[in-house]
């Protein structure tokens, strides 16, 4: 028998867990996008055709939509984009930071550098090349838009996330290789405000990392030891694609 055939029986006894949501033609998307850019299963070849009886349809889809990958290009110009990534750079070691408890508190708590390395202190360092991934509870929301984007009763957006200071901590101190999040933008509201800008947005994909928007079951993986593996389509250019992600661990 063949070595890698048994290791592979061997991995499917281990957890498997989706961090990627479901995906329909109810689902929201940044309100931004224009009206009409979405269209899923469209049948244009359908059952009883004469010349081949068989069921085709056509998928139309923002790059930002639902659990999605953003490639440096999406805010970067010249940039790189989807075809710069081959399938070995796409899986990695997840950590998890979990901050659920403080946003409970402060529904605008962006990560801190002190809440990473209380999580370095009880799992390690984060390893070079992870995937850091902020677990705050927001997928709970999903796919609720209004709720997502934590509207209140002026119309004014709150919902957590990362702040600079951390993001700079796991890229240039740890040399992590992507990070992920539950909230549909990387920086945390209120800080996404004062900026008038998705600064750390920017960030993240001016150095030339990746990151994962619109997760969910991190409350189902381990804050450390697991493998995610994040896939989207093989489409060439993209600025970003909608992702299946999910992680395996024992």
């Amino acid at each position: 028998m063949y070595k890698l055939w048994e290791d592979l029986k061997k991995a499917k006894e281990y957890k498997w867990v989706e961090l990627s949501h479901s995906l329909n033609n109810e689902s929201p998307y940044w309100a931004g996008i224009p009206e009409g850019s979405l269209e899923l299963s469209k049948t244009v070849f359908d059952w009883g055709n004469e010349m081949l009886d068989c069921l085709i349809q056509t998928f139309k889809f923002p790059g930002q939509f639902g659990t999605h990958i953003d490639f440096p290009g999406h805010f970067i110009k010249g940039g790189d984009l989807s075809e710069k990534y081959g399938v070995k750079d796409m899986t990695f070691p997840l950590c998890v930071i979990d901050v659920t408890g403080k946003v409970k508190q402060d529904v605008h708590y962006a990560v801190t550098v002190e809440d990473i390395k209380a999580y370095e202190a009880a799992y390690g360092e984060i390893p070079e090349g992870a995937f850091v991934a902020l677990y705050t509870g927001w997928s709970r929301h999903w796919p609720d838009m209004d709720a997502i984007s934590g509207l209140d009763e002026n119309g004014g957006e709150n919902f957590p996330g990362w702040s600079m200071e951390a993001l700079k901590y796991i890229y240039e101190v740890r040399n992590a290789a992507a990070n992920g999040h539950e909230t549909m933008d990387t920086d945390a509201s209120a800080l996404a405000a004062e900026a008038g800008d998705l600064a750390c947005e920017r960030y993240v994909l001016s150095m030339n990392k990746i990151q994962v928007e619109v997760m969910c079951n991190l409350d189902q993986v381990p804050a450390a030891g697991a493998v995610v593996i994040v896939s989207f389509p093989r489409i060439e250019g993209a600025t970003g694609l909608p992702a299946r992600v999910w992680a395996v661990f024992e």
